[in-house]
């Protein structure tokens, strides 16, 4: 891991554009430090540094996940969850504590809700036993505190963001996923004034919808405390 994170580190560095770092710093309200590396060059990159590294476990996901989320600029987290995306299966609930510091920590909607759906998604698909914590974390975010989407104040509140997990995992889930498990979450924060988890609840109806349209057209008729966010993004393809 020592070799994965000295060529990141190398590579990342080499492409640094300042003149790219700043528009990509100000679009993400100046939260977090950018290298200024675009996504699609990021990758290129990316696979230049595990070029010839042997498929990682757990223990060496953990090692460079953390590592990662020490460095100052965004391109590295970007790069943690990549790793993290493509090697979620072989992650256990040993993992859980490191996810929930990766989603609380440095927290906005560009990490989290990969690490929603495409890790912590694909561990609880894996190891139901972490169902309760959904449900821990779902019901974790006060309905009652919130702040507008233009208020950088939401990156401070990890409860916002353990609870749109909990919304989000199961967006790849299709068929598979639990009605019921996610109805409830979408009902239990209907009311919650943070646009994060007003947006995530639309989301998730909206995924959703692609399998079980009917489903969620109900689900939306008869749930009166959604907002109008909700139900819009819920309804958008139908």
């Amino acid at each position: 891991m020592r070799t994965v994170l000295e060529r990141l580190t190398r590579e990342y560095e080499a492409a640094r554009d300042p003149d790219l770092a700043a528009p990509m710093t100000a679009y993400m309200r100046d939260l977090f430090p950018f290298l200024g590396i675009k996504s699609p060059p990021r990758r290129l990159l990316s696979k230049r540094v595990l070029d010839g590294v042997e498929k990682p476990g757990e223990a060496q996901l953990t090692e460079v996940a953390l590592a990662c989320w020490a460095l100052p600029e965004r391109e590295y987290q970007h790069f943690a969850v990549d790793w993290l995306r493509g090697h979620a299966e072989v992650l256990t609930p040993a993992f859980l504590p490191t996810a929930q510091l990766l989603i609380t920590t440095k927290s906005w909607w560009d990490t989290v809700d990969e690490l929603a759906s495409d890790v912590v998604g694909v561990m609880v698909r894996h190891h139901p036993g972490l169902l309760s914590t959904m449900d821990a974390w779902a019901a974790g975010s006060d309905p009652a505190v919130g702040w507008p989407a233009a208020s950088p104040r939401a990156s401070e509140i990890p409860e916002l963001w353990l609870a749109r997990t909990a919304i989000l995992h199961q967006l790849r889930y299709k068929a598979a996923t639990d009605t019921d498990r996610l109805f409830r979450y979408c009902a239990d924060n209907a009311g919650h004034r943070d646009f994060f988890i007003r947006k995530a609840i639309g989301w998730a109806l909206r995924q959703y919808a692609k399998t079980e349209p009917d489903a969620v057209r109900e689900f939306v008729a008869h749930e009166p405390g959604l907002s109008n966010l909700s139900k819009k993004e819920a309804l958008k393809n139908l």
